[in-house]
């Protein structure tokens, strides 16, 4: 048998792996949805789960072409009057603090405070700030202390900041830059379900996601502190109320 020249051998073989190549890697998978498996949709060639929010179910939105829970709201104000947004959904408020300025929580609503222009128009556990009457700053509040750190809540099993509580950590991130020369605990909360060790581990996220937020709007690291107590401090308001980090002056 005659040998067939080197070159040709490598040829044939540049040949074989070009063919092999042509139909390979991660090419256009898709022209049409009729391309795709059943429930998925064909966008930019790529078949997936979702390229609109009318491709989702009801209650679902299209993110990144995957469908989601659809957030209730991401604002206090797209909220039924008197509610607060807390994690994605308009709940009644607990506190004054989750109101805002100019505004207290009665009844699991929040209701617009008097309009004020001195402390004598105000009754008497109240001082006029801002225009407003509003309840003079709680026992324990350190000296030099003139802005209100307001609670965040998150969602079931979950340690991401929602939409809904950017706004209250943007004003805590502005009030501890404010307020010089004291620094804040990060203390994390869980509902009741899981093991004490799991809601350990997740209360410990939920602070440690709050302090990254707040660091990178800004604040110094240095000045947070982050303390997980799991399930061990329920507010008797509801799970919804429990999963939350709370800001503690120190």
């Amino acid at each position: 048998m005659t040998p067939r020249p080197l070159g040709a051998v490598l040829f044939a073989v540049l040949a074989v792996l070009l063919v092999g190549c042509s139909g390979g890697g991660k090419g256009p998978s898709c022209k049409a949805d009729k391309d795709c498996k059943e429930g998925l949709h064909c966008a930019a060639n790529k078949c997936v789960e979702c390229a609109e929010d009318s491709q989702c179910t009801h209650g679902k939105r299209c993110v990144a072409n995957a469908c989601t829970i659809a957030s209730e709201c991401e604002r206090d104000k797209q909220c039924p009057a008197g509610t607060v947004c807390q994690a994605g959904a308009c709940k009644p408020c607990a506190t004054d603090g989750e109101c805002g300025p100019g505004s207290s929580c009665k009844a699991g609503s929040c209701t617009q405070a008097k309009a004020c222009a001195k402390d004598e128009e105000c009754a008497d556990d109240e001082d006029c700030k801002g225009g407003f009457c509003q309840k003079a700053s709680p026992t324990g509040t350190p000296a030099g202390v003139t802005c209100q750190l307001q609670t965040v809540y998150f969602a079931f099993d979950n340690s991401s900041i929602q939409a809904s509580e950017r706004d209250r950590l943007d004003g805590n991130a502005a009030c501890l830059e404010k307020t010089k020369g004291k620094s804040i605990y990060l203390v994390g909360h869980t509902d009741s379900s899981g093991t004490e060790e799991y809601n350990i581990a997740l209360s410990e996220r939920r602070a440690q996601s709050v302090a990254d937020y707040m660091a990178r709007l800004g604040s110094d690291p240095a000045r947070m502190q982050v303390v997980p107590k799991g399930e061990t401090e329920p507010t008797g308001l509801g799970d919804d109320k429990d999963r939350r980090v709370e800001f503690q002056w120190h």
